[in-house]
């Protein structure tokens, strides 16, 4: 894959970092979006995708590692997304305040970096919904987006 693509993920993936920051602060339909454990999650996935391909832009010899550290972060990022998802539709199996929350809330880049990593909603809440989907399921869309252009790239021969 060539460095323009990689910087086009990278961007792309801040850029749905950034969106989600912007909902958490501004709020959508006059509803305050405040992102659970997994949403926090699944911003450390889209970081680590747009950092990892950054990084395949800057060190070309290790492109091949950056870009496969990539593809399994987005596969990290569909599973925990997967899983908000299954939460969104089952929302009997959330008990509250998850565990998950207070092991977040925790560590040092929640308390110094709050606005992004502290995780304060509840992940089986329903919000109001953005272009028809709520945004966990946005988040899917994304993740497996990014993880099948990451997949078909990762073994194709570079031109």
């Amino acid at each position: 894959m060539s460095s323009v693509r990689y910087l086009y993920i990278s961007l792309f993936s801040l850029g749905l970092v950034i969106f989600a920051v912007i909902l958490q602060q501004s709020g959508y339909q006059g509803i305050s979006f405040l992102p659970c454990p997994l949403c926090i999650l699944q911003r450390v996935g889209y970081l680590a995708i747009a950092i990892f391909c950054f990084l395949a832009v800057g060190i070309a010899p290790f492109r091949k590692l950056f870009h496969a550290l990539a593809f399994l972060s987005a596969a990290y990022g569909v599973s925990v997304a997967g899983r908000q998802v299954w939460l969104l539709s089952h929302p009997e199996t959330s008990c509250g305040i998850d565990p998950l929350e207070i092991w977040i809330n925790q560590f040092q880049l929640s308390k110094d970096i709050p606005w992004l990593f502290k995780a304060d909603g509840l992940c089986s809440a329903k919000l109001p919904a953005i272009l028809g989907l709520q945004v966990p399921e946005w988040s899917l869309f994304w993740f497996s987006v990014l993880f099948l252009v990451l997949l078909v790239t990762l073994f194709k021969k570079r031109t």
